[in-house]
């Protein structure tokens, strides 16, 4: 906290905060973010609706708060498959079920914004060869020392504070609550980003669940 004051004296135009810790440092964050600097920082949650309720719960006074915040990317890293000896070929019917069922789950139930059958045809319109979309898996070789993974890639989930978001945290909303809000938004959770580079050929199931909750 006695760093960024000092840095704040040198009028910077943006500020990168290592880790918010405690009360002081994320207020001065929020001061800073208010008198015009863009702050950057980092924090140790599960998922970016919990890094909301995570700060609020350090005593932060959400009117400005909410004012203060522009977006929370959550991120993981997991293993790449190898792209040496990565494999493909077209997904079976009972594999995209199940890739539809794990990244509908997280969906309140009864919410009928989203329907599985219109994700499935973005998949194909987007992540398709054709329209095809393909299973990939990575045997192993000497390139991966057989282990079928080589390099890592990012998991990565975006809340963006809109009007509505801002009015939830300003009236104390959970994290549930922002989750729903946020995915209703457009907002996709680390599952389902996973999964979505799953069919890319770019991770492994295995290691999309290891890595994220929801």
């Amino acid at each position: 906290a006695k760093a960024l004051r000092a840095f704040l004296r040198a009028d910077p135009d943006v500020i990168m905060v290592g880790e918010i810790r405690d009360h002081e440092t994320a207020e001065m964050g929020v001061e800073a973010s208010l008198t015009g600097h863009l702050v950057l920082s980092t924090l140790h949650t599960n998922s970016a609706p919990e890094t909301v309720t995570r700060l609020l719960d350090m005593g932060m006074d959400p009117f400005n708060f909410a004012d203060a915040l522009l977006v929370v990317l959550a991120q993981r890293l997991v293993r790449r498959l190898c792209t040496a000896c990565r494999v493909s070929e077209p997904a079976s019917q009972a594999y995209l079920d199940d890739l539809i069922n794990e990244y509908m789950f997280v969906f309140p139930e009864g919410d009928q914004h989203v329907a599985p059958e219109a994700v499935l045809s973005e998949w194909q319109h987007r992540l398709g060869r054709d329209g095809v979309l393909m299973s990939h898996s990575s045997k192993g070789c000497p390139q991966c020392n057989n282990t079928g993974y080589k390099g890592r890639a990012g998991l990565h989930e975006l809340l963006s504070v809109s009007r509505e978001i801002r009015r939830m945290i300003q009236t104390g909303a959970n994290a549930e609550m922002l989750l729903n809000q946020s995915l209703k938004e457009g907002m996709r959770t680390l599952r389902q980003d996973g999964i979505e580079k799953v069919l890319s050929g770019i991770t492994s199931m295995e290691e999309v669940r290891a890595s994220s909750n929801i």
